[in-house]
């Protein structure tokens, strides 16, 4: 039980206690600015914050944390602490790497995992040279080996749906697709392109690779894609350059000038 002339709290004297606060941050080195606050940490705790003059930590705060125990008049120091204020400059929050590689940030010599569960891939069938065996010898092994390519023997993993979904998805909306400015501004689309050669598989009706130097070449290209440099294309005509007649710069311009027209004065 609590006697009649034992203390329930000691929060008003800590709170009060700002001097103490201070000279705890002086005693361990450092150069505390302005105190800001005081805020009760239950009956018997105080917490004090001070300006930080740290170069390098705009807008932290000290926080000291002062103590006191029923029966006694002592402050105690409980704990000193740099913590972040309203506008501190903060890191950005942790991201794991995995999640942190971004399209582009592979360079020369770099080595990215596929995860062993990545959606984006399926197992594949091995082709161990007997399971494809043709008695007819009308079949050329040329064209077995073109079939094979064309199933992805020989892989062990292969593009699976959502993989293809993802990637037909991020190239339909990329710059190489449709809605780009370019395509917005050219007179036709790829699929009627002599430079446009279609995908294999599952993705030649949408996409193809560019082959026009001049244009996206090497790249892949939505089938409505576009761009001024399309095959059919007709250039306007003239003697200049592509959209002007040519230009004389050595004519002479003749003007009429009046006999009392006086010469100009500088």
């Amino acid at each position: 039980m609590v006697g009649d002339g034992e203390r329930h709290g000691d929060g008003e004297r800590l709170l009060a206690a700002v001097d103490i606060a201070r000279a705890a941050l002086l005693d361990e080195g450092q150069r505390p600015g302005a105190h800001r606050r005081s805020v009760a940490e239950g009956d018997w705790a105080a917490a004090h914050y001070f300006d930080a003059e740290l170069a390098g930590y705009r807008g932290w705060q000290w926080c000291v944390v002062l103590a006191g125990s029923p029966g006694s008049d002592e402050i105690t120091l409980s704990e000193v602490v740099l913590l972040p204020g309203d506008g501190s400059l903060l890191a950005p929050p942790w991201v794991p790497w995995a999640e942190r590689v971004a399209s582009g940030d592979l360079a020369p010599g770099d080595l990215l995992a596929a995860e062993p569960d990545d959606p984006r891939l399926v197992p594949n069938q091995i082709d161990t040279g007997d399971e494809f065996r043709f008695d007819s010898e009308s079949v050329e092994p040329d064209d077995i080996g073109q079939v094979a390519g064309e199933l992805g023997l020989g892989r062990k993993r292969l593009l699976s749906p959502e993989g293809r979904a993802d990637a037909a998805q991020r190239w339909y909306d990329g710059d190489f697709g449709p809605g780009s400015e370019m395509a917005q501004a050219a007179p036709f689309s790829c699929c009627t392109c002599g430079f446009y050669v279609p995908l294999a598989g599952a993705l030649r009706a949408g996409f193809g690779a560019c082959t026009n130097e001049f244009a996206a070449d090497g790249r892949v290209v939505s089938a409505e894609y576009g761009c001024g440099a399309h095959s059919d294309v007709q250039g306007p005509k003239g003697n200049g350059s592509p959209a002007y007649d040519a230009y004389d710069d050595g004519a002479i311009e003749v003007v009429a000038i009046s006999r009392d027209a006086e010469p100009a004065r500088t």
